[in-house]
């Protein structure tokens, strides 16, 4: 009996060595890639953003057919696992050269003698399988043994070039666990929330049970895990794996990102699988802007307040160091892009409509515009402004108006630019807005127009730049663009120094708000109508900051406006910003000169004032500014009718204009002075009506109809006299 033994294992030993020796030679001279070129050649499924000094920012799944993470070492996974898979796919992995002929052998007489059906594959012959996908194509199968066979000869070459350390290190990482994870990054994370180096005896040998046969119901695996437990003298009960297996084994698996930052910022940037894309960000002011808003929102929650979004740029570079796009877990919708979203403007758009009168010499910031009630025709009907605070102040400089955001005197200052040069100007600062001026008239003075947080951070870096506007990025490697000018470094200046100055602002907002600052800044609020969108947008001589809070969804906030809702989260970023750096506030160009004024009546404080040369008043005093000549009433394209319950002596319409010196042109006839509202019977018909001034030349022309059944001319004459008298002659 003894001597059958020996020659037993005589007889397996020397068909181990022929079989090592044949497999040998059917691998000769292949090459297996190295450990090195297998890692490299690695992709997780997931790109990564990091911020400018390297730090991961976030992370992002951008391929989807598996799920598969970053690369773990071998000594980054816990011991209890690798002694469990050893036990359960390999025995004897560290004594065998890739080929275990004893398991070979037996598996053979097994599967021949029908006691059971089991292959023999080592670790290192299931990373061949693995390999060749990951090198140059997944291996043809062409019948079992000659499968096993190429199997065979590509795990003993991997072993005469690899460690036993690193085939269990890629094996590891390489193999499929469950469902779409691949690797044990993918299988730690997204079956137990844990990085592989904390995984506990129960956990390893549910992975380890998982890799003979991935797709095993819950409860088959707890029971080979259990046999596993024992073989390894695990004391790990049958009810925790049970319970673990049934709660952790079913799909969906959710992996939680480890870095949680900047999702929007990636979102753009698109890192591809296993990339790192380094941004412009800065973690530290990334995350301290996202604080920021999302204790702003907290605080004023019951306000209705739940969305909010941060841009952060620095102006010399145009590089975006903080982009929140949204408040994270205090919103509703954390993943809408508040950053990019069009949102209504509010008074944000003002100081480039002054900017622009300033730049045309319409207006200086001393210039006196009148605040007080108003309303203007338009096609949809009368337009009445309104100022926040209902309240009217009567005359008041165009420093005051703009700092102190009167909406009153922005809309007189519109009616001097011109709706359609106001829509030039903002178009040179790159906003995309949807219509012409005559589609938004004086409103857009007061932010009808929808805008979005980038276009207003660019545009408000703009001015910080003297009115050069160049693009704004998010990735590093990025060159900057050459800056095309927006607005003249004479008007930027005026408009600088007014959004800085705090006497100016204090008309509205007093002198100690959240727009003060400890170093120069200048800075405006917005909220839109209804208080649907709340804005602060300023700068430095370093940096721009803007900040939205409001509703994703358009709701209207609980009386929140810029300077209690979005101020406050703009000034704890400045103070972060300027913690260790200066601003300065901007030197004037040489188009300018300083000279004194002085206001009657004590319209406001003799001051010291900046004009851009030749603007100055010479004696010193100012005098309100006059409107450009524009037709008020009607509106070009306006239709008109007879309406049969008025009678028809009062079937009457005025024309209105603004200016002075001019006179109305209706159908080539000259008809009166447009000093004053002029009266008119309506007339069926097409009409062409035009301002006129004292040279005859047209200042605007714009057309209008009147339909329905027209009185006899007899009542018309009679009436007019009867309602009007001898206009006539008031018209010559």
């Amino acid at each position: 009996m003894k001597k059958v033994r020996i020659a037993a294992v005589l007889l397996v030993c020397l068909c181990g060595v022929l079989s090592v020796a044949f497999f040998m030679f059917l691998s000769k001279g292949e090459t297996p890639p190295t450990f090195l070129e297998v890692k490299e050649a690695y992709r997780p499924s997931d790109g990564i953003l990091l911020d400018r000094h390297g730090e991961p920012l976030q992370e992002i799944r951008s391929e989807f057919r598996e799920r598969v993470l970053p690369w773990v070492p071998i000594e980054e996974i816990s011991p209890l696992l690798v002694e469990a898979v050893l036990r359960s796919e390999d025995k004897r992995f560290f004594r065998h050269p890739g080929v275990d002929i004893i398991a070979l052998l037996s598996a053979m007489h097994d599967n021949l003698e029908r006691k059971r059906l089991r292959g023999a594959s080592t670790i290192t012959m299931q990373l061949s399988d693995l390999l060749a996908g990951l090198d140059t194509g997944a291996m043809k199968k062409s019948g079992k043994f000659a499968a096993k066979v190429r199997q065979a000869r590509s795990a003993l070459l991997v072993e005469r070039r690899w460690s036993k350390r690193e085939i269990m290190e890629a094996y590891l990482n390489s193999v499929s666990f469950r469902g779409e994870l691949v690797g044990i990054a993918a299988a730690s994370r997204g079956m137990f929330d844990k990085e592989p180096g904390g995984l506990d005896a129960a956990e390893s040998t549910l992975l380890a049970c998982l890799l003979r046969s991935p797709n095993a119901l819950p409860s088959v695996v707890a029971r080979r895990a259990q046999w596993l437990c024992n073989d390894l003298g695990w004391d790990v009960s049958e009810q925790k794996l049970a319970s673990l297996a049934g709660e952790r084994l079913r799909a969906p698996f959710h992996v939680r990102s480890r870095y949680g930052k900047a999702f929007h910022a990636t979102r753009l940037l698109s890192p591809g699988p296993g990339e790192k894309v380094k941004s412009t960000l800065d973690a530290g002011i990334q995350q301290f802007a996202a604080d920021a808003v999302a204790q702003r929102i907290a605080s004023i929650a019951k306000q209705n307040v739940r969305d909010g979004a941060v841009l952060v740029v620095e102006n010399a570079t145009g590089e975006i160091l903080a982009y929140v796009g949204s408040a994270g877990g205090v919103s509703k919708n954390p993943f809408v892009d508040g950053a990019r979203a069009k949102r209504q403007a509010g008074s944000t758009l003002k100081p480039f409509i002054y900017g622009a009168a300033f730049e045309k010499r319409l207006l200086t910031p001393a210039s006196l515009l009148d605040d007080s009630p108003m309303n203007l025709p338009t096609e949809r009907g009368l337009y009445v402004p309104r100022n926040y605070d209902s309240g009217f102040r009567g005359l008041v400089s165009a420093r005051t108006a703009l700092a102190s955001s009167l909406n009153i005197p922005a809309v007189r200052a519109i009616l001097v630019v011109g709706a359609d040069e106001a829509v030039r100007v903002l178009s040179g600062f790159r906003f995309t807005l949807s219509g012409e001026g005559e589609d938004y008239g004086p409103s857009l003075a007061l932010g009808s127009a929808d805008v979005s947080l980038v276009e207003l951070v660019g545009a408000y870096r703009a001015l910080a730049n003297g009115g050069r506007w160049s693009p704004m990025t998010l990735r590093l490697s990025e060159s900057g663009t050459p800056p095309k000018r927006a607005m003249l470094p004479e008007a930027a200046f005026l408009v600088s120094d007014i959004l800085s100055d705090r006497t100016a602002r204090g008309e509205t907002f007093g002198l100690a708000n959240s727009l003060s600052t400890t170093v120069w800044s200048a800075v405006k609020t917005g909220t839109s109508k209804d208080m649907r969108d709340n804005w602060c947008i300023g700068y430095s001589s370093r940096y721009t900051v803007g900040v939205w809070v409001g509703n994703f969804s358009g709701e209207p906030m609980w009386d929140v406006s810029g300077v209690s809702g979005a101020a406050p989260a703009w000034a704890d970023i400045m103070r972060r910003l300027h913690t260790d750096a200066s601003s300065v506030p901007p030197r004037p160009p040489p188009g300018l000169v300083k000279a004194r004024v002085v206001f009657h009546g004590g319209l406001d404080e003799a001051r010291e004032e900046w004009f851009v040369s030749g603007t100055e008043p010479a004696s010193g005093k100012v005098a309100a500014v006059s409107p450009a000549a524009a037709i008020r009433y009607p509106v070009d394209g306006m239709i008109m009718a007879f309406d049969p319950d008025i009678p028809e002596g009062q079937q009457v319409v005025f024309f209105e204009a603004s200016g002075k010196g001019l006179s109305w042109v209706l159908d080539g006839v000259l008809l009166g002075q447009a000093d004053a509202p002029y009266p008119w019977k309506l007339s069926v018909g097409t009409h062409s009506l035009s301002l006129v001034d004292r040279d005859g030349k047209t200042a605007q022309t714009v057309a209008f109809q009147v339909r329905g059944s027209q009185p006899p001319l007899a009542a018309l004459v009679d009436d007019a006299a009867d309602a009007f008298g001898s206009h006539e002659m008031d018209a010559r």
